[in-house]
């Protein structure tokens, strides 16, 4: 009998897709000759960044019934992220993400997920609440929390968790999925009362908890019970509070390829860091250094750094 290989280091659950990237340049979408294909979602690259980082990982999510979806799953095993919990919905394909790309801030998104998408579809039922309940860490997205029934699941899997240890919401707020940043609030609002760390840059908190300064946000995520509050402020760096601890680490200047893939690099290496236990101050420096990485690189999921890259820019930068 082989021996149960025991509790995923990190389980997450969201979005997923295509990414379509175009292989030019600073060139407008309606001009562009040559595409990319990769596995893409942020919840799914999450995954993958904590994966090339040594962490045994999966995803909880939907495909549509269809080639991109079997992409997903052989992209997934090819990057080390336990696909055991994606399914596939007969009614909606799975999505596809276009983008532009013009560096060094501006990266325009086009999302094909109208009126909804497989991996809203994902219903608490399904859930294996044991393995969410287990997981070293469960990672969830505001995302999820746009449609039903998605929204609803998402409160199972935290009842199952029962609030415990390295329990995180990514704040992951795009407007294109809401109906008004109101409704958005209302949801997040009810989301931080079961987990324990949040992530997010200052636009996700000005929706979050009404506020764009990095310290009166980090202040109010912990005044509604988080423990662990996370403030990425691109060029500004990256804050981080607790209630005994607050620590800021400067940004690493690199040269900007594509800058949408970085704050999930960050969050896999966060997932890293927290595993490691480091320091506060190490496990941000780390995740600040892995978001740099990704930054400088064309795709998101296949760009996630090794361990090695990370602490070879790291060292760089304090050299």
């Amino acid at each position: 009998m082989t021996a149960s290989p025991g509790p995923l280091d990190l389980l997450a659950m969201g979005r997923v897709g295509v990414d379509i990237y175009p292989l030019e340049i600073g060139v407008h979408l309606e001009d562009v000759q040559t595409f990319g294909k990769y596995l893409g979602g942020s919840a799914t690259n999450v995954a993958v960044a904590a994966a090339r980082l040594g962490r045994r990982t999966a995803i909880i999510t939907r495909t549509g019934d269809d080639a991109f979806g079997r992409f997903v799953h052989q992209a997934l095993r090819e990057l080390n992220v336990g696909d055991q919990y994606v399914s596939s919905v007969q009614t909606w394909p799975t999505p596809v993400t276009f983008c532009e790309i013009f560096p060094p801030d501006n990266f325009p998104l086009y999302f094909y997920r109208t009126p909804t998408a497989p991996d809203l579809q994902i219903h608490g039922g399904e859930l294996d609440l044991d393995a969410i309940a287990a997981a070293r860490i469960f990672w969830s997205t505001v995302t999820g929390l746009s449609q039903e029934p998605s929204r609803a699941a998402h409160h199972v899997a935290w009842e199952a968790r029962q609030r415990r240890p390295l329990t995180i919401l990514d704040l992951d707020y795009r407007p294109m999925f809401w109906e008004s940043r109101a409704e958005a609030r209302a949801q997040v609002e009810r989301a931080l009362a079961h987990v324990n760390i949040a992530v997010g840059n200052l636009d996700e908190t000005l929706t979050a908890v009404g506020e764009d300064d990095p310290v009166r946000a980090g202040r109010a995520l912990l005044e509604r019970g988080i423990e662990l509050a996370i403030i990425k402020q691109g060029p500004k760096g990256v804050l981080a509070m607790t209630a005994n601890e607050s620590v800021e680490v400067a940004p690493l200047h690199v040269a900007v390829v594509n800058g949408l893939g970085a704050g999930d690099g960050f969050g896999g290496a966060l997932c890293h860091g927290l595993l490691s236990e480091w320091s506060l101050e190490r496990i941000i420096s780390f995740a600040n250094a892995a978001g740099a990485i990704v930054a400088s690189r064309l795709e998101c999921s296949t760009a996630m750094p090794r361990v090695d890259e990370v602490e070879d820019l790291m060292s760089g930068a304090t050299s």
